[in-house]
């Protein structure tokens, strides 16, 4: 599914905040397990209270999904949907030369199994 101008604004604008952008991006490493909201508080020095705050704005804007597990909340990027934005800002990349862009940075290229 393509990503419209509307979806990619509101998941910048999201990203657009320093604690936000720095709980996506322990997100990121955190693989699709995700990570409890407390750890990602306590790990970026964030009252929990104001890091709900942040990760329900970046739940609403389509970057992340919440899921219970006893009495935490666990938040793991929507892998997906980050493609689909990284694909929405380069998909015009230097007149169809996508190359030009390094889209993926080395560790995150698929190996050639062979």
């Amino acid at each position: 599914m393509i990503m419209k101008d509307d979806q990619a604004i509101e998941a910048l604008a999201a990203l657009a905040h320093a604690d936000r952008l720095a709980a996506f991006r322990l997100l990121v490493k955190a693989g699709p397990s995700g990570r409890p909201s407390g750890e990602i508080a306590a790990a970026l020095g964030v009252p929990p209270t104001r890091m709900s705050f942040h990760l329900a704005t970046l739940e609403r804007a389509g970057l992340v999904d919440a899921r219970r597990s006893g009495r935490k909340v666990l938040y793991a990027v929507r892998f997906e949907d980050m493609r689909r934005l990284l694909g929405f800002l380069t998909e015009d990349c230097c007149g169809g030369h996508p190359d030009i862009c390094g889209v993926a940075p080395p560790s995150c290229e698929r190996k050639d199994p062979s």
